[in-house]
C-alpha cells in the first residue's frame, strides 16, 4: 500500500485486545512441564510478549539443548489450540478499534502470532470491517523486543513512524517501539504493572481497552490529528529499558 499523510494506530493483540496473556502462560508451562523444566508461571508470565524463541532462551537459558524447542513450541500451540473457540476480547476492544477508526485512523493489528493464532484472535475480536491491516508472525524474523512487525505493520499499512501510536501491554512491546521512535501506550490488562510499562517508556498506561476508549479524547490517539498537540514523550537518549525479569532489553541511542 502506498505511503500517504494518514496517521493510524497499531496494535498489539495478545494481552492488549484478546485475553489471551495467562492462556499462553498455562500452555507455556504445561508444554515445558511436559519436557521435564519446571517453570514457575510467574516467570513463564513475565516473558510472555517475546517470541517463542526469545522466550525459551529467557525460560531455559541460552545454552540449552536447541534440538528440542520444535517439540517445545508444537506441545504449546497444540495446547492453546484447546482455547481458540472461548478466546475473549478484552472489555470493549471492539469498540476501541472502531472508534480509531471513526477517527479516520488507520487500524493495524501488529501481531507476531503465528497465521493459524491470528484467524481465531480476528473471529474473536470481530472487527474485520474496521481492521486495515494484519500481521503475522511470518512477517518478521525476529521477534519482540526486536522492532521487526512493526516494521512489517507500517510497510503493509504505507504508514510512517511518525504518524502512529503503537498500544501494547508488555514491555517488550515498549521496547520493540522504542527501537522505531514510536509511543507506546500500555495496557495492564495483560498482568504487566502500570510501574514496569510506564519505567519501560511508555506515554501513558491505562488499565483495560475500555479504559482507554473512555480517556480517548485525551490520549496520545486523539493527539495524533490534533496539530497543537505533542503524541510524542520519547524517554531520554541512553536510557536503558528493565524487563519484569530484571534483564536489560534495550537502550535508545
Amino acid at each position: 500500500m502506498p505511503t500517504d499523510n494518514r496517521c493510524g494506530v497499531l496494535f498489539d493483540v495478545d494481552g492488549t485486545l484478546v485475553d489471551t496473556t495467562y492462556l499462553h502462560t498455562v500452555s507455556w508451562w504445561e508444554a515445558l512441564r511436559q519436557a521435564d523444566h519446571l517453570v514457575p508461571m510467574a516467570t513463564i508470565h513475565r516473558s510472555i510478549g517475546m517470541g517463542s524463541d526469545k522466550l525459551l532462551d529467557h525460560l531455559l537459558g541460552p545454552e540449552r539443548d536447541r534440538d528440542a524447542d520444535g517439540k517445545l513450541r508444537d506441545a504449546h500451540d497444540s495446547l492453546y489450540a484447546e482455547y481458540w473457540e472461548r478466546l475473549s476480547p478484552l472489555p470493549r476492544a471492539r469498540e476501541l478499534l472502531r472508534a480509531c477508526a471513526g477517527r479516520g485512523l488507520r487500524v493495524v493489528l501488529a501481531t507476531s502470532a503465528a497465521e493459524h493464532e491470528v484467524a481465531a484472535l480476528r473471529a474473536a475480536l470481530d472487527a474485520d470491517d474496521v481492521i486495515d491491516t494484519v500481521t503475522s508472525s511470518a512477517d518478521a524474523q525476529q521477534s519482540k523486543p526486536a522492532p521487526d512487525i512493526l516494521v512489517a505493520a507500517l510497510e503493509q499499512s504505507g504508514l510512517t513512524a511518525e504518524r502512529v501510536v503503537f498500544v501494547g501491554d508488555s514491555v517488550w512491546d515498549v521496547a520493540a517501539a522504542g527501537k522505531l521512535n514510536i509511543p507506546c501506550i500500555g495496557l495492564t490488562c495483560g498482568g504487566t504493572s502500570r510501574g514496569e510499562l510506564a519505567g519501560s517508556g511508555a506515554v501513558a498506561v491505562y488499565d483495560d481497552p475500555a479504559a482507554l476508549l473512555d480517556g480517548l479524547a485525551d490520549s496520545a490517539i486523539a493527539a495524533l490529528t490534533d496539530p497543537t498537540r505533542s503524541v510524542r514523550a520519547p524517554r531520554r537518549a541512553g536510557a536503558e529499558v528493565t524487563g519484569p525479569t530484571g534483564d536489560k532489553t534495550d537502550t535508545e541511542v
